[in-house]
């Protein structure tokens, strides 16, 4: 969906993204990562050309976006920033309404689509759709913002760092919003973070960058068992590594079907790591799981949680 063939952006003597090949494929959400200054913000805004490069050519959907006018870019792709940037002399109606407006639909139409945005985006109808920005908590906001961005059903998302100023419940709360929303929409995200922690729980796949370059390409998984990169081994925090492993892996991974747990269940797409931390909250060494719709399908056992080997490996 989103393709950079060796993309360069100079800024007089700096170079801010230098030759650099990667492709975005439909339907996933990719996670940039790495060090300010690494050119996350300026990849991610090359490519509905709010800023230019300098040299190689980026594909959306199989289209040069030099070809293409800006103005038309822009409305086939969503766009979020941390600050939101929602018009504040407009409701949160006319501001999701925003890109639809533009592409001209109906008001019916404009109306539907609010209403169903508003749902799927956990906000009550009759209490936000009249209400102003100033009205609303930063994380109410953000979920407007997300809104908005996804009002005109674009061909991909551009999302960039839009949870860093939130505190860190509202943000655990819309980087769960976010991973529901991918899996019903399917849309393609390119998602820029400087948290570790998020791209690994959000990302389907990791990118890292380093001055410009790509410097890792993989799966969770794949780059927690293998940073492959100084920086990388850094990012991940070392002795973190553990955590980070429980907070990657479901407890789907580790279930034992059909058995029964006494007490409360958790949902079987939970993190192991949520787990672990109901089990030692509970003094238990077992869980009941239950499935999306709250049946119970078996336990977890604190004795099938990975445990490291001797050369890191986990089993």
């Amino acid at each position: 969906m989103i393709e950079f063939d060796c993309v360069s952006r100079n800024f007089g003597d700096w170079t801010a993204v230098d030759g650099l090949t990667l492709s975005v494929r439909s339907g996933e959400l990719l996670a940039l990562i790495g060090p300010s200054g690494s050119g996350k913000s300026t990849l991610l805004r090359m490519v509905n050309r709010l800023i230019e490069p300098s040299g190689g050519v980026i594909r959306l959907a199989g289209e040069d976006v030099a070809t293409l006018r800006p103005e038309s870019l822009r409305r086939r792709i969503g766009y979020v920033i941390q600050s939101v940037g929602l018009f504040p002399h407009w409701t949160v109606e006319r501001n999701i309404a925003t890109v639809p407006t533009l592409l001209g639909w109906t008001r019916t139409r404009i109306r539907d689509r609010v209403s169903e945005l508003l749902g799927l985006l956990d906000l009550d109808e009759d209490r936000f759709r009249r209400a102003y920005p100033h009205q609303l908590s930063g994380g109410q906001a953000q979920r407007v913002g997300v809104a908005r961005a996804l009002a005109g059903d674009p061909e991909a998302l551009l999302m960039d760092e839009p949870f860093g100023a939130l505190d860190p419940i509202a943000r655990g709360a819309l980087q769960t919003e976010m991973l529901r929303i991918q899996r019903r929409l399917g849309k393609t995200i390119l998602f820029v973070t400087h948290d570790m922690d998020e791209a690994l729980r959000l990302g389907r796949r990791i990118a890292v960058l380093d001055h410009g370059r790509l410097v890792r390409l993989g799966t969770p998984s794949e780059i927690l068992a293998d940073p492959g990169h100084p920086l990388v081994a850094e990012l991940l925090g070392g002795e973190r590594l553990g955590l980070r492993r429980l907070a990657i892996e479901t407890v789907a991974n580790r279930l034992r079907a059909g058995e029964a747990a006494e007490g409360e269940t958790i949902d079987a797409s939970a993190p192991l790591g949520e787990a672990l931390s109901r089990m030692m909250a509970r003094g238990v060494d077992r869980l009941a799981v239950s499935d999306g719709d709250g049946k119970a399908i078996g336990a977890i056992h604190l004795a099938d949680f990975p445990r490291a080997h001797a050369d890191g490996s986990t089993p």
